[in-house]
């Protein structure tokens, strides 16, 4: 049985071609790719790329600076942040919401919609292996490019699971028995009606928007389709903390708001979702209020 792909840039001694993460003194990063017969150059000195290849990661060079790195495979979190990028990308903390929340399994068949980078398209390959299926949506055709590199060279080369397809979902959408429908757009209420023909009953959508009001009416749209049950809305940030010896604090900065989730689950077709017991505040929908659709 052959390796996943990409499990063997993970694995063994450098080599050429590997990505490579350099950690200075002060805990900042440099990434690069190994080639034979080239230099790394910092403003504290250089060291030949021979060095780390054969080495095993987690090696320390030191530059003609004698100052020391510390030399490691870039981890998928930190390789989207570094990447190249088109449209922003999915932080790793949404990522993991999203792999986790949206329950993608190895083998699902998952459409995603709004490519951006690649970063997310990354997280869900690598979740639903080779023997799964990953068909993305892009609009433009220049974030596409940009994807696809990334995409190839986080995994080597092309990846078996993925297909990539510029244009707007909804007019290009043909995949059928979906489990999971991933949407990163300013208006992820306009696909609802195609994607709730492609989810299998069960399936989950996700929705991934910036703002309050594309939360409200991602939420509320949901709701008024009728073929799902109630959307789950949240927010996560990430606080990293200070630990030197007695000195234990929340550290000054944290990864704060960069976007909200939604995730619903399909119901069978001819099914009407529960009546929702949980009554709204007072005032929530006043007398000129008519449903997200409203303009």
């Amino acid at each position: 049985m052959s390796e996943p792909t990409g499990a063997a840039r993970r694995r063994g001694p450098f080599k050429v071609g590997d990505q490579v993460q350099l950690t200075d003194p002060k805990g900042r990063h440099y990434t690069f790719t190994l080639e034979a017969g080239k230099n790394f150059h910092t403003h504290k000195g250089s060291f030949p790329h021979d060095e780390l290849i054969g080495a095993p990661e987690g090696s320390v060079v030191r530059t003609t600076g004698n100052v020391a790195y510390l030399a490691l495979r870039p981890l998928l979190p930190d390789y989207v942040l570094s990447m190249p990028r088109g449209a922003a990308v999915v932080y790793p903390k949404d990522a993991g919401q999203i792999l986790a929340f949206a329950d993608i399994f190895p083998g699902a068949r998952v459409v995603e919609a709004g490519v951006g980078s690649g970063s997310l398209s990354s997280f869900l390959l690598r979740a639903i292996g080779d023997s799964g299926m990953l068909h993305s949506y892009e609009r433009r055709e220049d974030f596409a490019e940009i994807a696809k590199g990334n995409v190839e060279r986080y995994f080597g080369g092309p990846h078996p699971a993925w297909q990539l397809t510029v244009g707007d979902l909804q007019d290009n959408l043909t995949d059928t028995d979906v489990d999971r429908v991933i949407l990163d757009m300013l208006a992820p209420w306009e696909c609802l009606e195609a994607v709730s023909k492609a989810l299998v009953p069960g399936g989950i959508l996700c929705c991934y928007v910036a703002t309050t009001t594309q939360l409200a009416r991602t939420v509320e749209s949901i709701r008024e389709f009728g073929c799902y049950a109630e959307p789950q809305p949240w927010e996560s940030m990430i606080r990293n903390w200070h630990v030197e010896g007695l000195a234990v604090r929340p550290d000054h900065r944290m990864i704060g708001h960069t976007g909200f989730l939604v995730t619903a689950r399909r119901l069978a077709d001819g099914v009407e979702p529960p009546m929702r017991r949980r009554r709204p505040a007072k005032g929530a929908y006043g007398e000129d209020y008519e449903g997200p659709n409203k303009g």
